[in-house]
């Protein structure tokens, strides 16, 4: 059993060490993942964990990876896809012409913005795609940029789009260059680093939920703020935000908000 010494002098190392302010993650749930890890280390108090992991390179990379909510998959959720390909992405275009500024934030290993490639070229010709993709953990945008994946996690493709842009590569898939190359990578910290300015579409869905009320407020000000008036939010099947009319946003249809 864990011997949990002092939780608030933990959240203020990693806070030094890592960057990240626990603060603004539910307590409850994120203790208890934390604790598991630590647990799993055979390491028996929070100080002795944090020595560990500023002396182990693998052990933060680890932290940092299992810290970060990490569940994705192409199309996930396809009814919503169906309704951002069919009334979403045409009154973009619309709005805005074929080159849309797009971001998909907190993408995990870059299921959702390769979706986002291969929807979108459906509408508009590959050379005017270009997908800003962040997320906080390293590890797994070095897998996005990798572009491997098994086959439960392209299971929602369509299958046109999987015939023409994955390659079997023993028991996983590969995705094109042509498609990669439509997505720029980078790391990212919704709760402190500077947004994207003058999106039309911003997509982080699934993730907001682990947040408290206090800090998902501020991010879904700064999305507000980096989207371009008639840009659209579009958030997870596990997410609501109930006061958006105050935030700033119309609701355009389930999980798709518009800024006024």
């Amino acid at each position: 059993m864990l011997e949990t010494d002092n939780y608030e002098k933990f959240k203020k190392d990693i806070l030094q060490l890592a960057g990240i302010d626990l603060n603004s993650y539910k307590e409850k749930q994120m203790r208890r993942r934390i604790n598991t890890l630590i647990t799993k280390n055979n390491v028996k108090t929070y100080n002795d964990y944090v020595a560990l992991i500023k002396k182990d390179k693998e052990k933060f990379d680890q932290f940092i990876n299992f810290l970060t909510i990490n569940v994705s998959e192409f199309y996930r959720n396809p009814d919503q896809w169906k309704i951002l390909e069919g009334q979403v992405f045409p009154e973009l275009i619309k709005k805005f012409g074929k080159n849309l500024k797009i971001w998909s934030a907190a993408c995990s290993t870059g299921d959702e913005p390769y979706s986002l490639v291969m929807a979108l070229s459906r509408q508009v010709p590959l050379a005017n795609i270009k997908i800003i993709a962040t997320d906080i953990d390293n590890q797994v945008l070095d897998t996005a940029r990798i572009g491997l994946y098994n086959e439960k996690s392209i299971a929602s493709v369509p299958d046109d789009l999987k015939k023409k842009y994955f390659t079997k590569v023993g028991s996983s898939y590969q995705i094109s260059d042509e498609i990669k190359k439509r997505v720029e990578f980078k790391k990212h910290d919704l709760l402190k680093d500077p947004y994207p300015s003058g999106c039309n579409l911003i997509v982080c869905r699934n993730v907001v939920i682990y947040f408290t009320e206090e800090a998902k407020d501020v991010i879904y000000q700064k999305f507000h703020k980096a989207l371009q008036p008639g840009g659209v939010l579009f958030i997870g099947s596990t997410e609501q935000i109930m006061n958006y009319r105050e935030l700033g946003f119309d609701r355009h249809t389930s999980f798709f908000f518009e800024k006024k």
